[in-house]
């Protein structure tokens, strides 16, 4: 049998894992990334010595990542050094309250304690619940292509799913266990980026608290960009041809209407590559709407509006010439109103009148992002979609983040900025064809679940697949992963192949 060409769009995790499992199985592989470096929104950013990840920054589910790189006969030990965060993260709230979350369960559970007698026990009920979603989540769930209901049919997932709590909300989950308002904020805040207020995502998403609370935060020294090096150069070991500064533009197609050719915008020029078929790791609204011929879409234009999308966000990435000693290298300022924030991103979308936002000090935990003596900071406020993106819009938030910033820390960062850089909608238009410059892509609701899903497979063009954050299983850096191990398996299918 013919060794089937594929050709993968995008260097992003769901891009490079389906390059290394397609060229592990033998396919001739070749990836083409559209920006200059690798990693998609998982790039790095370097300035005055400073050295930014410009999108994720924490570093959960360990065993996702072990499970990945062990495929090939790696480990991760191997690839990059891990370190445990102690605290994990704190929490400022309302009221000059913060919060500092143990890795130790043994003093989590004190913390819980004196915040809310008897609340330990139940967190220990909580997490036993959760790790039950987790295993079946994890481990089985998102492992399936998506593409048939019958795939979720069997007795074993059948009975997976009445522990899954898919038609409870987390609201009313996290609400049944626990009552302290700075305890049921700790427990929602893992579903703050799936795209959907806490009443409107599936209690199966407290598998998120398992890998939060019980599997840890931890930080890959050097930054989350080691993630991407390490996967770069297991592709390259395996013999996938990896072309950056080039911009698929089109396709060109056989009498059957599947793709014999990808053809790419280069400095140099125009470009094709052949192929037998193709993996969409890019964005899957631009390369359907944008790419595609229009009747050869998958989907249409009202189809994708109509999709709920998780938020987008303004970031800035500043360098200081000092360090910034009162904050840890994970802080959730949630000294807000929630809810407005929340109705401003989901329901009554605008830009946010006094946001909760996050902040990245990765220099408190590894020097060698700052140049000596000053701080790495990354500041992200969640926002929503599809939102007029202009200078003026972005200016007021820089101030009213430092403001808080020095009212919890005493310091004020305004003098000591030396770097600054802001990131929002039109970057992420611009930089990655982000469908209404969205930054995590689609809402985990339960109208978008499993098969509900835009699907990996293209209806129109038989050898057209897609992966990553707008398709199964969502969105996150081990979703990615793991979907790029998916459409690798069902595309291979097609040939007789297996992983």
């Amino acid at each position: 049998m013919k060794v089937p060409e594929v050709v993968v769009i995008g260097s992003g995790f769901s891009g490079l894992s389906a390059a290394c499992f397609l060229a592990r199985a033998g396919a001739k592989v070749t990836l083409v990334e559209k920006n200059a470096t690798w990693g998609g929104r998982a790039r790095l950013y370097e300035a005055q010595g400073f050295r930014f990840d410009m999108g994720p920054s924490w570093y959960w589910m360990p065993d996702v990542f072990e499970r990945f790189f062990g495929h090939f006969g790696r480990k991760v030990s191997d690839q990059y050094t891990l370190q445990r965060l102690d605290p994990s993260y704190r929490i400022y709230f309302e009221g000059n309250r913060s919060l500092d979350v143990p890795a130790s369960m043994v003093e989590l559970e004190a913390i819980f304690e004196g915040l809310e007698p008897g609340s330990s026990v139940r967190l220990r009920q909580f997490l036993k619940e959760s790790q039950i979603k987790y295993e079946a989540g994890i481990g089985d769930l998102v492992q399936r292509p998506g593409l048939s209901m019958f795939e979720y049919t069997n007795l074993t997932v059948l009975k997976g799913l009445l522990e899954l709590d898919l038609l409870r909300s987390m609201k009313s989950y996290v609400a049944r266990h626990f009552s302290h308002p700075d305890l049921v904020r700790l427990m929602e805040f893992p579903v703050l980026f799936l795209g959907a207020m806490p009443e409107n995502t599936p209690a199966l998403y407290s598998l998120m608290n398992y890998a939060d609370l019980a599997l840890g935060t931890w930080y890959p020294l050097g930054g989350m960009h080691k993630i991407v090096e390490a996967m770069v150069d297991l592709a390259e070991s395996l013999g996938v041809q990896m072309k950056s500064n080039w911009e698929v533009t089109g396709f060109g197609y056989g009498p059957n209407g599947a793709i014999e050719r990808v053809e790419g915008k280069t400095p140099q020029g125009i470009s094709t590559v052949c192929c037998d078929a193709v993996v969409g790791g890019a964005d899957y609204h631009h390369l359907d709407r944008e790419v595609l011929e229009p009747e050869k879409s998958n989907y249409t234009e009202r189809y994708w509006d109509r999709r709920k999308l998780a938020p987008s966000s303004l970031i800035f990435y500043i360098g200081l010439d000092r360090k910034l000693e009162g904050l840890l290298h994970h802080n959730l300022f949630f000294d807000a109103d929630f809810g407005r924030h929340a109705r401003e991103i989901y329901s009554d979308p605008r830009w946010p009148s006094d946001p909760l936002f996050y902040v990245c000090r990765a220099s408190a935990t590894d020097p060698t992002v700052a140049p000596e003596g000053m701080d790495n900071v990354f500041v992200l406020i969640p926002t929503a979609p599809g939102l007029e993106d202009t200078p003026s819009a972005r200016e007021p938030y820089l101030s009213t983040v430092l403001q808080r910033i020095e009212q919890r820390c005493g310091f004020n960062p305004e003098p000591h900025i030396v770097h600054l850089r802001s990131y929002a909608h039109r970057d992420f238009v611009e930089d990655y064809h982000s469908y209404k410059g969205n930054a995590y892509g689609l809402a985990n609701t339960l109208d978008q679940t499993a098969v509900l899903k835009p699907s990996i497979k293209s209806k129109k063009v038989p050898n057209l697949w897609f992966t990553g954050q707008l398709t199964n299983p969502g969105p996150g850096v081990p979703p990615a992963l793991i979907s790029g191990e998916v459409v690798s398996r069902a595309l291979l299918k097609h040939y007789s192949m297996e992983l």
